[in-house]
């Protein structure tokens, strides 16, 4: 990466405590689909090279930071399928979370329902393979 184009990339700040890097195959197409899905903002992207893959791109979901990055097999970076974690969005309205996720095309794994921790909790896949969870605290 040249200086001119890491001076070009805005200084933003990174909300929470733990803050998810996911490898996606079409980070940019991701970045668009959580702001359908999750009210996610791109606050940061580098450009997408001659392939349309990006090495950076930070965004803020419900309060924290998500960062995306395409693969880059040619730097040892290569295609992995997502697996053994979830990213869980703690919200106050499920059923609106739920419904705007679903309707921006995620997967139902589990409907919004109480559990027996007594919160509201809810599973589903995203376009990517990557698994979400949402839970609300109970009254």
């Amino acid at each position: 990466m040249s200086e001119a184009l890491a001076a070009e990339m805005p200084n933003v700040a990174v909300k929470g405590g733990v803050v998810p890097y996911l490898s996606i195959d079409g980070a940019m197409k991701a970045a668009a689909f959580y702001a359908k899905a999750f009210g996610g903002e791109t606050v940061a992207a580098y450009p997408p090279d001659e392939k349309g893959r990006t090495m950076h791109v930070h965004l803020y979901v419900n309060g924290s930071s998500v960062m995306l990055a395409d693969f880059y097999p040619e730097h040892g970076h290569a295609y992995e399928k997502p697996q053994a974690f979830s990213l869980n969005i703690q919200v106050d309205d499920i059923e609106a979370w739920w419904k705007r996720a679903i309707d921006a095309g995620c997967t139902p794994v589990t409907p919004p329902q109480r559990m027996f921790w007594g919160d509201i909790y809810a599973q589903l896949a995203d376009p990517f393979g990557v698994q979400w969870s949402m839970n609300q605290p109970g009254a």
